[in-house]
């Protein structure tokens, strides 16, 4: 039966007839690598100035990775996994939360990376629909074909984070689907 007062269902915020990077969403699926990818987390990140980005935990089943959207005009995509701290030659934790300044370059898995940008900002996590916003300082290290990188971020006087990654192209992420 045909009802007037029936709510009518969200209409989505993208064109699920031309889905691109931008778009994803939590519990999308997308192909990257020859692996289905299926995005877990979705988390916001406040640079100031008007200026976001976001990231996402994505699986594909036997691998986990943190994929990286900015766009301050230039679309930038980066793939990530933890590492360790002390897998990074340079003593970090030491400078970063000690002496209070990150090494201008660092040396890790044989690869040379150099201070490309540091920035504090608010980090949220989007599927907990946290209103809270936690404070960060982020290190980013590039190597000299800005291909590679590696992300230090701290996130209080004794907690440091260390990700590292590849920088990759949009057109390398095919196959999106919207999540359920």
């Amino acid at each position: 039966m045909f009802n007037l007062f029936k709510k009518k269902s969200k209409e989505p915020e993208y064109d699920v007839t031309n889905l691109n990077v931008k778009d994803l969403n939590y519990g999308f699926i997308f192909d990257y690598d020859m692996k289905s990818w299926v995005v877990k987390e979705l988390y916001e990140y406040d640079w100031g100035d008007n200026n976001f980005s976001k990231e996402y935990k994505v699986d594909s089943g036997d691998d986990v990775a943190f994929l990286g959207i900015e766009d301050d005009g230039e679309l930038t995509i980066t793939l990530a996994k933890s590492i360790k701290l002390r897998k990074i030659e340079e003593n970090v934790f030491k400078q970063i939360t000690e002496e209070k300044k990150a090494p201008d370059k660092i040396h890790y898995d044989s690869e040379v990376f150099y201070l490309h940008a540091d920035s504090a900002g608010y980090f949220r996590d989007c599927v907990k629909e946290s209103k809270d916003w936690e404070e960060l300082i982020t290190y980013e290290y590039l190597n000299e074909e800005e291909t590679m990188f590696v992300s230090l971020t701290q996130w209080d006087d004794r907690t440091v984070e260390a990700y590292s990654g590849i920088v990759i192209k949009s057109y390398q992420i095919s196959n999106i689907i919207p999540g359920q």
